[in-house]
């Protein structure tokens, strides 16, 4: 490993994953401390409060939430974090890079992204435009037709506006369907909808996470992820499967149930299939500007077809997470994958801060 950083852990968030986010948290953190780096641990809670953690604290809310300092943002735009000290006092917290591991709305999705790039602070994963992007499986879904990259047949529906008929749905993506928030994480607001009288409820569950909602064609055959890492030149794990016993894969399979799934690193397809969704995952990547990391969720069909399924730009870190996995098996293992993440965000941060911003006087 290179010289030892400070990283401050960004985790918690306003947003429906929050536990996961701190679960996630947890590992990265350990990963980070086993690489040689020093974590600063920056909780923001359900509420939307940010504070400076006491040392390795990401203690589930509430109780250690409330030990934190508050945290404030330098308007200076040069990367500073302060923290409210004794007194009043403003007391500087020095972090190198900012690694943010929170999931879903009000984190994955580029908010948080453009106050870290507007403060000028480093951070890991993908930047403002394509963690928005990614965030919206509707408009991720219509950039990657566009670059040719093959996705699930959908429609979209908006909230407050006349919604297709199960029939009319039916008709153009098959008699089973999935509905599912356009930005939501971890499988959130996802129904399974085989009749007329179940879509408007299932839509109804959708529109509590997001004024849009995706009503996607119902694909047989296996779920396959690949992890990718990298910015100008990125690579792709092994691919791993998902085999799951629950009727779909949802919140609670993936992070509650154990016995509701299991993985499989690497996955049993035929070399051709595992190229293909690796050439692919990289492919999608690219069209829709990541940088630093991704993980690319798969459908491939039993009647022959590759289809992403989205790309997620903070996957999770939790002990029942593929990412970390996918890597430590193609031969990156977890502290080194985390020194990996925080050296391409510097990369990128020293790459991108020789972009000239002004015009005029030199």
């Amino acid at each position: 490993m290179s010289e030892s950083l400070r990283v401050g852990l960004l985790f918690g968030g306003r947003s429906p994953e929050h536990e996961v986010s701190v679960r996630s948290a947890r590992n990265v953190r350990r990963a980070l401390g086993e690489a040689g780096h020093t974590v600063v641990p920056l909780r923001i809670s359900r509420a939307g409060r940010w504070t400076v953690e006491p040392d390795g604290d990401l203690a589930d809310e509430p109780g250690a939430g409330g030990a934190g300092r508050p945290l404030l943002f330098a308007a200076d735009a040069t990367g500073r974090l302060l923290a409210e000290g004794a007194g009043g006092a403003l007391d500087p917290v020095e972090v190198d890079v900012v690694f943010p591991m929170l999931h879903g709305v009000n984190g994955e999705d580029g908010r948080v992204q453009g106050l870290l790039q507007t403060l000028g602070l480093p951070y890991v994963g993908p930047d403002v435009l394509a963690s928005a992007v990614c965030m919206d499986k509707d408009a991720a879904k219509r950039l990657l037709a566009a670059a040719g990259v093959p996705v699930a047949a959908s429609v979209t529906v908006r909230a407050g506006r006349p919604a297709p008929s199960f029939a009319d749905l039916a008709g153009r993506l098959g008699p089973m369907l999935f509905v599912k928030p356009a930005g939501s994480g971890s499988s959130v607001g996802v129904a399974k909808v085989e009749a007329e009288d179940g879509l408007r409820p299932a839509l109804d569950a959708a529109f509590r996470y997001d004024r849009k909602a995706l009503v996607e064609e119902a694909v047989v055959g296996r779920e396959i992820e690949v992890a990718v890492l990298g910015n100008e030149e990125p690579r792709a794990s092994v691919p791993g499967e998902i085999v799951s016993t629950a009727a779909f894969y949802d919140y609670e399979a993936k992070y509650v149930d154990a016995a509701a799934a299991r993985m499989e690193v690497p996955a049993d397809l035929a070399p051709d299939v595992a190229e293909r969704v690796r050439a692919l995952a990289v492919e999608a990547y690219a069209a829709l500007g990541c940088e630093g990391l991704a993980r690319v969720d798969f459908f491939v069909a039993d009647d022959g077809r590759v289809l992403v399924n989205e790309v997620n730009t903070i996957p999770g870190f939790t002990e029942r997470s593929m990412y970390p996995v996918m890597w430590e098996r193609t031969g990156l293992a977890p502290p080194a994958l985390a020194d990996r993440l925080v050296r391409l965000a510097l990369e990128r941060h020293r790459r991108d801060a020789a972009l000239v911003t002004t015009w005029g006087g030199g």
